[in-house]
């Protein structure tokens, strides 16, 4: 028996016990006549003692040598500790040690195993079996599996099944790019990694599963950033015989329930907006609505001066930023070389000071008037003691530029708060969007998606303005979950089909196997996925979902634990029938 107890359970009750206990030497503090162990497990920290009158003369020489992250087995008493450790679970005793058995030695690690270590980011996902053992990484990779399992135990006894779907399928069009894997035994043929499972799950539902869901990995070779990875899972959801309001309820019911469990947050309301509202309100589509600042639209009281700059934008649009009056003029010059940045792109910003004696001061006081100002804030909702900052230029960019500063500002001032929680459904979104590489339409989720009821017949004459039969859960100002009703008749997907620009030849030859099975009595049906890795990060209070997988791929898709990728052997290309030599 390597352990009779682990390092995180013993305490005053166990006084007088023998015990055996194994793990790693966290720290050794030797004082000659007496060494002190901290001996880590995963449940936490016992102090060992080797005492020079009451140990065995040859163990406290083996103690003497301990290293580091030693791996070791003790058996001894437990004792009362003579100094204790309040911040330590254990920390009331320590276990006077008998016998010692080192498991295996260990080199010194490339950063300290500690709470608060000295490694840089890059070095700890080299040596991330290391970071592991550090609580943080520790208990995120713990919370995750608590997550993890409240979603499968909430869906389970909601009727919802389990089931596993392919990750060798056929590549598709739409969408990011795909991880493609050659077939040996089908010369110069190639799955493809799935982006989602969707295909499958709506033949579940043809199938009469009724309600699936599955925790799935999935592959989208596109660029990186913190909150993406090249795969990542999903809590992929699908529901036959239901509307959108079923699907709704379904999933604020499982959110609201790890928000609970989970966080110990209880959430009534899950306020609905459209896509429209959000782009106009907030500049995206995944508002953070913790905190105010609203967009206010200023064209109507701010283009009808001689200031050349409004008058010729498309859209002057402003903020109120709450205790903004409080800036000083280097700070407010800091935020305008922050819009002027080529990751946010404005020209310049103007401002409005709010003064507690209800007048106005503005970076443009030669054009307009404090009634002028006045209806700048009115618009804005700007009170007393606030700062009215204001962008201008092409509609779409300029929201864009304007939403950047507004989370900006929210996080300098602290009113993103990681254990508030604000969920949003953002609905109604574009069911086709224009690209002008292509100069033709893209599915704005995916081709599967159904326009909104009665709308199809605007896919004729105005196919930009159909709205799509979909939503977004929001939270925090993250997308976590997306999803819509599908099309499930085979005639409209082929229209669909069509508008996004297949010929029927492509069509039926990408996704034949779907429409030759809307012809078998295919339910009405819809779905949603939750991004589980983003989902555990904001319930964990975070928002880099690298933090909560357990061996990430850096920025540039790279293991650099394991070096992948990495060139394979020319007879394997061989086999593949690839006469691209990697080597070369």
């Amino acid at each position: 028996m390597y352990r009779s107890h682990n390092c995180g359970e013993l305490n005053e009750s166990h006084i007088n016990n023998e015990v055996t206990l194994s793990g790693w030497v966290q720290k050794v503090r030797d004082k000659g006549f007496m060494v002190w162990v901290d001996l880590r497990d995963r449940y936490g920290i016992t102090q060992l003692i080797f005492d020079a009158e009451r140990t065995d003369q040859t163990i406290f020489e083996q103690a003497q040598k301990l290293g580091r992250e030693f791996v070791v087995q003790v058996s001894g008493t437990v004792i009362e500790r003579a100094s204790k450790n309040p911040n330590l679970k254990t920390g009331d005793i320590e276990v006077l040690v008998s016998k010692l058995t080192i498991l295996n030695e260990a080199q010194v690690p490339p950063f300290t195993i500690e709470d608060e270590t000295d490694g840089g980011e890059e070095l700890r996902m080299k040596y991330r079996y290391l970071d592991i053992r550090r609580n943080p990484v520790k208990n995120n990779l713990i919370f995750r599996h608590k997550v993890t399992q409240e979603v499968r135990n909430y869906l389970s006894t909601s009727g919802f099944i389990e089931v596993e779907t392919p990750y060798l399928i056929k590549s598709t069009p739409e969408g990011a790019r795909d991880f493609v894997v050659p077939s040996r035994m089908n010369e110069g043929q190639f799955y493809a990694l799935p982006q989602s499972p969707q295909t499958f799950k709506q033949l579940l539902m043809v199938g009469g599963m009724d309600k699936y869901f599955q925790i799935v990995k999935c592959f989208r070779d596109e660029d990186l950033r913190a909150d993406r990875q090249p795969e990542f899972t999903q809590i992929d959801c699908e529901m036959a015989f239901v509307e959108q309001e079923d699907i709704l309820n379904a999933f604020e019911g499982l959110t609201r329930h790890l928000l609970k469990e989970v966080n110990g947050v209880e959430i009534e309301k899950f306020p609905r907006i459209t896509y429209d509202e959000a782009m106009s309100n907030y500049g995206n589509d995944k508002p953070d609505i913790r905190f105010g600042m609203e967009f206010g639209e200023l064209n109507a009281v701010a283009q009808h001066k001689e200031f050349k700059v409004f008058n010729d934008a498309e859209l002057v649009v402003g903020i109120a930023v709450p205790g903004g009056n409080s800036f000083t003029r280097k700070e407010i010059d800091n935020w305008i070389k922050w819009v002027k940045r080529p990751q946010v792109g404005a020209l310049g910003m103007v401002y409005s000071r709010c003064n507690d004696d209800g007048s106005f001061k503005s970076s443009v006081d030669k054009f307009y008037d404090q009634d002028d100002l006045a209806k700048w804030a009115e618009v804005t909702g700007a009170k007393a003691g606030d700062l009215i900052c204001v962008l201008s230029g092409p509609k779409d960019k300029v929201r864009a530029q304007l939403s950047a500063l507004r989370m900006e500002l929210a996080e300098q001032l602290g009113l993103r708060k990681p254990n508030e929680f604000a969920p949003l459904w953002v609905m109604d979104f574009p069911l086709l969007e224009w690209d002008e590489d292509t100069n033709r339409y893209h599915a704005m989720h995916h081709p599967f998606t159904s326009p909104k009821p009665g709308q199809l017949e605007l896919l004729e004459t105005d196919p930009g303005a159909v709205k799509a039969n979909a939503y977004d859960l929001v939270l925090n100002g993250n997308e976590i979950g997306g999803g819509s009703i599908r099309i499930h008749d085979k005639e409209t997907q082929a229209l669909m089909f069509d508008y996004l620009g297949f010929t029927p030849e492509e069509a039926k030859a990408q996704f034949g196997f779907l429409m030759d099975a809307f012809q078998y009595g295919a339910p009405p049906h819809g779905g949603l996925a939750f991004g589980l890795d983003r989902l555990v990060s904001i319930l964990g209070g975070q928002e880099t979902i690298r933090d909560f997988i357990a061996f990430p791929k850096n920025n540039s898709g790279r293991d650099v634990m394991i070096d992948a990728p990495a060139p394979v052997d020319d007879t394997q290309l061989e086999e593949l029938s690839l006469k691209l030599n990697l080597k070369s």
